[in-house]
This record gives C-alpha cells, structure tokens and sequence, in this order.
C-alpha cells in the first residue's frame, strides 16, 4: 500500500519536536546528563497521592461526567478566583482536560476555520505551530526579542494583526525563555485588542512558578475574560505530569463547543487524577511555595553558573529554563546541541526547536537536583575550554 498517499499530508509535512530529538537520543547512551526536559524532579506531593490511592481502593474507577468531575470544576473555579481575581461557573465554564496539551489542541479546532490566523510569539513552545496548522490554520510568528526581556509588545502585535486573524497565543510565563508579562504590558496587549474579535489563548501553564513577581493574567485585565480562553495544568506546578490533567476556563459559547469536541475525542479525563487533583487545588499550595523557593535557588544558581562560562543568559522571572546565548561560540544551536551530547554528555536543547528566533541561543531546563546542574556546568565549562571559547 501507499500509505504516503493516506496519511493526512499536513501532519506527514510537519516536523517531530526538536525537544524530544535531544531527549531521545540522549537516552541511548551512557552518563548523560539531561537538562533537557520541562519535567519535574519532585514526586506528586504525598497527600495528592494518597488521594489518588485512596480513590482506587474506593472503587471509584467509572467515568466521569464529559466535562470533569463537578467538584474538581468547583475546585478550579476557586483556585482561579483566588489568584486571577476572575469568577467562572464550574457548570458551564470549566473543563477537564487531559493536561494542558489537549485543552490547547481543543483551542485550535473550536475557534479555527482554514485560513484563519494565529498570531504566536517566538520563540515559544513547540506545539502551538503544528497544532495551528492541523487545525486548518496558519500560524503568524512574533518575534520576541532579547533586549525587551523576551515580551510580546503591543507594537509587535498591532503590526501583525490583518482582517483574517482569529486568534492570539499568549504563552506566558514563557517556555523557553522564562520571560514574564507585567501587568503593564499586558495592558497594552488589551488595548490593542478590544475593539477586535480576536480571541485570546492564554497558556498559564507556569504561573505559579514566578521568582520576584506575581504572576499577571490577561483573564484580570476589564474585558479580557469574555474574550480568553485560559488553559492551564496541574503538571508543573504540583508535580504531577503523569497523571496527565489540565483545565480550561472561558466563555460559556466557547466551552460548550470545547466540551463537545472533548466528548467525541476523550470521554473525560482519568478520574482518579481528578480526585488527586481535587486535593491539590484545595490543599497543594504550601507544596508549590516549597518547590518554587527550590527552583528560585536552582534558577540563580544556573544564571550564575551560564554567565560566568561567558554564556550570556537573560534572567527568566518564570517558569524553569533558561535560555542562554551560544552565540559566542560560532556555532549554530544544532551544532552546539549535537557536538555537547556527542562529546560532553550533556543534553539541552537548541533554540530553533522553539521557532526561527531561537537560533543563537538553547534551552536549559533547572528543575533538576543541584548536583545534577553542578554536574552539567562542570562539562560544559570544559567543553567551551577545549573549543578556546573560555
């Protein structure tokens, strides 16, 4: 058979993720040291846990309603009052996803129809593009630049807006950079914005992990919940990537569309995650304090460690990368990426895995043991010296 004649073209055109080429191949060989995945070194906090137990020894393994679970619904709807300062209706205004992932993917396909626009920060995380395009879309990049600490800025935005834009990614804290958006430019963001019908993805996914500030979200801001859709996870923030559940909030018209699709593709999300989870937003914040200080200190630590071996590195206010220049090296980020596995064991990944910007920079994840990042900076302070870069 000629599968390449079946398969949907658009998918066979679209690239694997540049993250996972790293990862993968790192995992093929001996004394790697990998600081190249966003995942946790922490367990899923003891009580979340044995929640989760406690849910299977119950017998409660049947499905859910489609949407999720009321009283995780009303647990979100809470936990969302108390940081954003924006109120949601569990029934009609909070689904249950399974993780962040499916609520962006859900995002997609609700609101897009072919040639719709989306306008998409870069660099940023690697699926919003593919997505985008899968969905019949066509993604539009925004650069962001170093100089404006990696924000998206209003001029940029309001440059790149055309009558066929439909939606906005706003993607912070970022992934990869760890840049925030301050209150005031997320003003400004709003202010380009109404008067328009475009609507706003909002992927919060980090917003607990911020160092110096609080995080700000557009939901907040007068007017921008009834035009945002604001996804966001339990994954990062409480340890939990393997039990696999996210969340989306928004607008009654856009979330009964989200649920539909959800209930054709999914069914519901796992139900004993979402009794775990149920205990996490009610009981888990003192959990994510304790992480954040650790990750404060391993950010720091890095940042420290990268500038000192002359790799010049933005501060990140959030999430846990940091996104240092290579630049210095003469190499491209690929290069720097394959040669520093190759010869040091050590995996990160290159910049242009998260979007054309990217090139002259990689990312490191730090929410890693000390010893582990220790370890790391030791190999690539000696990489850089047998290069004469140091």
């Amino acid at each position: 058979m000629n599968y390449d004649r079946l398969i949907n073209p658009t998918l066979m055109e679209l690239k694997p993720s540049g993250i996972r080429k790293f990862f993968d191949i790192a995992a093929e060989m001996d004394e790697v040291i990998s600081l190249s995945v966003g995942e946790p070194d922490f367990s899923t906090p003891w009580h979340i846990r044995q929640e989760g137990i406690h849910t299977l020894e119950k017998g409660r393994t049947w499905y859910s309603p489609n949407a999720g679970l009321l009283a995780l619904r009303e647990a979100i709807a809470g936990y969302v009052q108390r940081h954003n300062g924006v109120s949601y209706d569990p029934k009609t205004e909070v689904l249950v996803t399974v993780g962040g992932s499916e609520a962006i993917d859900l995002c997609f396909r609700a609101l897009l129809s072919p040639g719709d626009e989306v306008l998409i920060p870069d660099p940023c995380f690697v699926c919003y593009e593919p997505l985008t395009r899968l969905a019949g879309g066509v993604p539009v990049s925004i650069t962001t630049r170093v100089e404006d600490a990696f924000r998206l800025t209003a001029e940029a935005l309001k440059a790149a807006i055309t009558p066929r834009t439909k939606l906005l990614v706003l993607p912070f804290p970022n992934n990869p950079t760890g840049a925030i958006m301050p209150r005031e430019e997320l003003e400004a963001i709003a202010e380009v914005l109404r008067g328009t019908d475009i609507m706003v993805l909002s992927d919060e996914i980090y917003a607990e992990l911020t160092y110096g500030r609080t995080h700000v979200s557009i939901t907040s801001l007068p007017g921008m919940s009834e035009r945002t859709i604001l996804v966001s996870g339990f994954s990062k923030a409480f340890a939990m990537t393997g039990w696999r559940l996210g969340y989306a909030c928004g607008p009654a018209p856009v979330m009964k569309m989200l649920t539909k699709l959800h209930q054709y593709a999914i069914m519901c999300a796992p139900t004993t995650a979402q009794y775990a989870a149920i205990e996490a937003m009610n009981n888990g914040e003192e959990d994510v304090r304790t992480m954040r200080e650790e990750y404060d200190m391993r950010r720091r630590f890095i940042v420290d460690g990268l500038n000192r071996l002359g790799l010049t590195c933005f501060e990140p206010e959030g999430a846990f990368y940091v996104f240092p220049s290579i630049q210095k090296t003469g190499m491209s980020s690929e290069d720097f990426c394959r040669c520093l596995l190759e010869e040091k064991h050590v995996a990160v990944v290159p910049g242009t895995a998260f979007g054309d910007s990217g090139e002259g920079f990689v990312r490191i994840s730090y929410c890693y043991s000390l010893s582990h990042i220790t370890e790391a900076l030791n190999r690539i302070e000696a990489f850089l010296k047998e290069r004469g870069t140091l």
